[in-house]
């Protein structure tokens, strides 16, 4: 994150730039800084400080750790109220990290996004291994990076969170992570994984989502049931992998450690990123004509059958971006349901998602379209009778690879 403080001077042509990086850590061993920045900000904005200057210089106040980033504009920071810009650096997208990355393969661009996302620098650090063109290049390529001990990435969870300067005790948030990356996404199951009441753990989550480390997602029809899940993919990695089998790794036993986390890899690393992915496509790439109409943001979403007692849960809910007129008034508006698979989808995947959809009809708290859109996503293809049944159905879309990288 980034912020461009203020303009100091006005006089000559041509502004001049000054940029303090990583502020976060000059601030911790000078805390005086942020009273210093805001004095000199001052005194050129109301005093005779900087009216010989030939450029008016412009300050940018850099820096990683994104919760002493925001204090330091908010509440009664010396500095509130002097940024011009506040400018946070999101990581690339999944379409745009594949361009940077020049992978012309979507499956192997998803592969090392499941693994390092989109950040930018990620490239850098990698530079002397050659990027996997194809699937069969892909372990290889993780062997000689995220895999490698002597690679900076190796233990990048560590550096990361080191960065924000409230974390002392790493434990508590090692275990945490290590939890949500397993699965374990309500604060409930979380907590009883690390051994912890439900409440002993608010504080630490609500550390690592303002940190970044953690984004909360809400179920669509409901904001008590709250899911957190790692937001860096390669924190996701590491805690799955390469904690899991650190002794061989270290071992250079590459191989033999990939072998044994294939299984976990492709359930709780590729699963999860691969919805994740699916939803960025509605929000981001999918046209009206494919969800149905303008659309609002995709969730997740519950929905609880009575008779049988047990729940459905659908990977993506899509509602539309105003209620419609009538009997549905104030209900929730879902006009297209989702099924996100990393395996072969067939016509029973079709068939449940048929089910789901008509328990929404049942459903008092939900207003369904007239003609739910039924999108069916897999990351391995659709079967032959399926993509027949498709085509004689105007409200069932399959997505696979190639339409999320490049389709609509």
């Amino acid at each position: 994150m980034s912020h461009t403080v203020s303009m100091l001077g006005a006089r000559g042509t041509g502004p001049a730039i000054m940029v303090i990086d990583e502020y976060p850590y000059l601030r911790a061993g000078s805390p005086e800084m942020d009273s210093v920045i805001q004095a000199v900000i001052d005194e050129a904005a109301v005093g005779d400080f900087g009216s010989g200057w030939p450029h008016p210089v412009t300050v940018i106040v850099c820096g990683s750790a994104m919760s002493v980033m925001t204090r330091i504009l908010s509440g009664t920071s010396p500095m509130r109220g002097r940024a011009m810009l506040e400018l946070p650096l999101a990581s690339f997208d999944y379409r745009h990290a594949r361009g940077f990355w020049n992978i012309e393969d979507p499956a192997v661009a998803f592969s090392v996004d499941s693994v390092l996302g989109g950040a930018a620098g990620y490239k850098d650090l990698t530079t002397s291994v050659p990027v996997p063109t194809g699937s069969d290049e892909f372990v290889g390529w993780l062997s000689s990076t995220v895999l490698n001990p002597s690679h900076a990435l190796f233990r990048e969870d560590e550096y990361l969170l080191r960065e924000d300067p409230r974390i002392t005790a790493e434990a508590p948030y090692y275990s945490l992570l290590g939890a949500i990356a397993a699965g374990r996404t309500s604060q409930g199951r979380i907590a009883a994984t690390v051994g912890r009441a439900p409440g002993d753990i608010v504080h630490h989550l609500k550390v690592m989502t303002t940190a970044g480390f953690l984004v909360r997602d809400h179920d669509l029809l409901t904001r008590r049931r709250p899911s957190y899940r790692i937001a860096d993919p390669i924190v996701r990695f590491i805690h799955l992998v390469t904690r899991r089998h650190m002794a061989l790794l270290e071992d250079r036993r590459a191989g033999v450690a990939w072998a044994r986390a294939a299984s976990t890899y492709r359930s709780n690393v590729v699963g999860p990123h691969f919805e994740w992915i699916c939803r960025r496509w509605v929000d981001l790439y999918a046209s009206s004509e494919t969800l149905g109409g303008p659309s609002g943001r995709a969730r997740r979403l519950q929905i609880n059958h009575r008779d049988r007692r047990r729940a459905f849960e659908l990977d993506i809910a899509v509602p539309c971006d105003q209620p419609w007129i009538g009997p549905s008034r104030g209900l929730v508006p879902i006009q297209a349901i989702g099924e996100a698979k990393t395996t072969r989808v067939n016509p029973r995947d079709l068939q449940r998602l048929d089910r789901i959809n008509r328990l929404l009809d049942e459903n008092e708290r939900v207003s369904a379209a007239p003609r739910t859109k039924l999108l069916l996503f897999s990351l391995q293809g659709f079967s032959t009778e399926l993509a027949e049944i498709a085509r004689r159905r105007p409200d069932v879309e399959l997505v696979g690879l190639e339409r999320l990288y490049d389709g609509t």
